[in-house]
């Protein structure tokens, strides 16, 4: 396909520059379709999602990685997204992007996936480009990301994203084998205006006692999380209320229930009683350097497996010495050949001697070298997804300013993925297939036994849809003798298609097991897979029997609750299954692979028990948030689950309940409805607010109490609240009275 000049690319002809501050994308007054994006609200919170939703992101490279960079920014929901390539389809690319079929072969990449990509999210406009990438074209993305450019064109373009007013955040990722590369740069000032994007710590003020450095002692029923150094701010305090308007306090000396504030306090008002504090999260400012200098002085490398504390700096020389190989001989090493190797190795170790002697200088370790040589020419699925979803991360955090970015680099590998010795040639030659560039990290051998496993993948939601695209681009179970079974009761809803990638909105309402397995086989024809719609539970062992769990290589966990993991934990482990666990919480995740007579199973350690309030002081005297919505559940529970069951009760034997002291006539109904009503009103909530009101001293201590507790005036209106509990047991009981009539 052609180039299309810059003035025919139809996203520059109509999109204008959304504003920035200090470098954020600013989305306005932007609608967020809150069905849609449910779960990434609560993570980022509404601002974010704005931010998101006013950026344009430009993609140059659809490869592997790149598509899924761009998948993840599309569901994440930007505004516009360019998907930038000018090179042609090949056979071998099907090994690592999902989104190209044989059909495909001759056209552009960016154009043969535009529109599947435009399938994930109606609300973002997806382009495709293969123009050329001049200053003025760049100038109208939030964020560049390049996935398959030479070092030379990634410095160019780096420069004008670096010298933007304001500068535009540039992100570079290499894949290449089981080996990647990710370099960052969102400028000279860049603001994080929330480093770890978790909510503030705070505590209910017990006391505080005023002098230099003033004492503050909080409730002692939670430890505080406040350390040395951090800040925080007051408020509702009484007495003291030159606390409350106070700007951000530097606190010191920091223990499980107290802390000194470094401030004077002594001519302040008496405390006398109440009071928050909440932590104070500073913004962090971060100065980057471009790329050309990040080569020479790289600072830091990010680290995500201490046992390879030296492989990061050899890395750092390794891929640019492979770039000066294939600037050089137009191709990249070929696998498992020595001397293609030996070239690159004497690459790798002159960059090592240009450093100088010292501390600084780079141990070259030869063996690792050799791997990367080998499997450079390969891009394999595993590694493409992993990096699109880190850089994914990394676009979202440029746009918000929310959780600290990559600064600046991050080099990782796995190599001990590959085969301990490197192969013989003829391992790693070519079928002339979608498999080749696997075939050339792993060897033949290695892509057979993928062919031919048997796996059981437990749930077909986020990680679930993730998996089955990685099946199928892998390969696995696509060789005559293997199969995968996938098993999941929930069926699609809307709030599923923002992170549930192979879903679409025409399939809201159906089984989620099904349109997975369909949509993986359109990704790969030549995958084996039974879907299911069967909860895996002792209740149906009759569907998953010896036979069943005999007859599988592995196990893979993509659940979103804990008794399910444990129990499939306990089957693994009764037939010596491997099992692959794995989790996600917000931006956190977790993975644990679980090898028979090897490692720890999943069921072997458990997380300790979640805190829980004593149901004393729920009932009687409830002064945090956690105790009221504690007391909301155990209410909500008596309304809603013990009322139908007595009802329930009543339905399956009326006499019965009548001789225990039921109700059967409709004045009775109501009577009781009224008494339930009367001991929630005043008994419960009366009855403690009373007791326990500011201006009473005389219970047990209660100035004591009242000390840290807000004041009842703050309450919502909780007879408003309570109106709606007379009529639902009213309800309940009304409706086992007609039923039985």
């Amino acid at each position: 396909m052609s180039k299309r000049k810059l003035s025919e690319d139809p996203l520059l002809d109509q999109a204008k520059k959304t504003k920035m501050d200090n470098g954020v994308a600013d989305g306005g007054n932007v609608e967020i379709d809150e069905n849609l994006h449910s779960r990434q609200l609560a993570v980022y919170g509404r601002e974010v999602m704005r931010r998101m939703a006013g950026a344009s992101v430009l993609v140059s490279g659809a490869n592997g990685v790149g598509v899924e960079i761009a998948k993840n920014v599309i569901l994440a929901g930007v505004r516009a997204l360019t998907i930038h390539d000018q090179k042609s389809v090949e056979l071998r690319d099907l090994s690592a992007q999902f989104y190209l079929t044989e059909e495909d072969v001759g056209q552009n990449r960016a154009e043969a996936c535009k529109e599947k990509l435009q399938e994930l999210n109606n609300a973002v406009a997806v382009s495709a480009s293969s123009a050329e990438l001049t200053p003025e074209y760049l100038n109208q993305f939030q964020v560049v990301v390049l996935t398959d450019a030479s070092l030379a064109e990634s410095k160019r373009i780096n420069e004008v994203c670096h010298n933007s007013q304001p500068a535009i955040p540039f992100i570079r990722v290499e894949t290449r084998g089981v080996f990647a590369s990710v370099f960052t740069d969102f400028g000279q000032e860049f603001t994080v205006y929330d480093v770890d994007g978790e909510e503030p710590h705070s505590g209910i003020v017990a006391s505080i006692e005023a002098g230099n450095p003033a004492l503050v002692t909080c409730v002692d029923d939670e430890r505080l999380q406040f350390q040395d150094g951090q800040l925080v701010t007051f408020s509702e305090v009484v007495g003291m209320e030159e606390l409350n308007n106070h700007k951000p306090i530097k606190i010191k000396n920091c223990k499980a229930h107290s802390f000194e504030l470094d401030l004077d306090t002594s001519k302040f008002g008496e405390y006398l009683r109440g009071g928050i504090v909440t932590q104070h999260k500073e913004h962090k400012q971060l100065s980057f350097k471009p790329l050309s200098e990040a080569l020479e002085n790289p600072g830091e490398f990010l680290l995500s497996d201490f046992s390879k504390l030296e492989n990061s700096p050899q890395l750092h020389l390794a891929f640019q010495a492979l770039d000066a190989y294939q600037s050089e001989t137009g191709s990249l090493p070929r696998p498992g050949v020595p001397e293609d190797a030996d070239k690159l190795l004497g690459l790798v170790q002159e960059l090592s001697s240009k450093q100088g002697g010292g501390e600084n200088k780079v141990e070259v370790d030869e063996k690792l070298i050799r791997k990367f040589a080998s499997g450079s020419s390969g891009e394999v699925n595993p590694m493409a997804a992993m990096f699109g979803g880190f850089v994914g991360q990394e676009v979202v955090k440029a746009l918000s300013g929310k959780f600290h970015p990559l600064y600046q680099w991050f080099y990782f590998d796995s190599a001990e993925s590959m085969p301990e010795e490197i192969l013989a040639p003829a391992e790693y030659e070519p079928l002339s297939s979608r498999y080749d560039p696997q075939i050339a990290v792993f060897g033949r051998t290695i892509q057979q036994q993928l062919e031919s496993l048997k796996l059981f993948l437990v749930g077909a939601g986020a990680l679930g849809c993730e998996f089955l695209k990685n099946f199928a681009m892998m390969g696995i179970a696509c060789g005559e003798q293997g199969v995968v079974t996938v098993t999941d009761d929930d069926v699609i809803e809307k709030s599923n298609l923002s992170r549930q990638f192979l879903f679409r909105n025409w399939h809201i309402g159906s089984s989620k097991s099904t349109v997975a397995s369909d949509a993986a086989r359109k990704l790969n024809p030549a995958l084996h897979i039974n879907a299911l719609q069967n909860r895996v539970s002792p209740e149906t062992e009759n569907v998953f029997n010896d036979a069943f769990w005999d007859g599988l290589d592995m196990v893979v966990n993509a659940l979103d609750n804990v008794n399910a993991r444990l129990y499939v934990d306990s089957r693994c482990v009764y037939y010596c299954k491997p099992l692959l666990e794995s989790g996600t919480l917000g931006a956190k995740c977790n993975t644990q692979m679980v090898v028979p007579r090897m490692t720890e199973n999943y069921g072997a350690s458990r997380d300790p028990p979640e805190k829980s309030a004593p149901m004393c002081t729920v009932h009687s005297f409830p002064h945090n948030i956690d105790h009221c919505l504690t007391w909301a559940r155990s209410e909500l529970e008596g309304l809603l689950e013990k009322g139908p069951s007595e009802a329930n009760t009543f339905l399956a034997d009326p006499n019965k309940y009548i001789g225990e002291g039921g109700v059967c006539v409709l004045e009775d109904v109501w009577r009781e409805a009224h008494i339930q009503f009367h001991f929630q009103l005043t008994q419960q909530l009366d009855g403690t607010l009373t007791n326990f009101s500011q201006s009473k001293g005389t219970v047990t201590d209660t100035a004591t109490l009242t000390r840290h507790t807000r004041p009842h005036e703050r309450v919502p209106d909780h007879r408003a609240l309570l109106a709606a509990s007379g009529p639902v047991a009213a309800g309940t009981l009304l409706v086992a009275w007609r039923v039985a009539q």
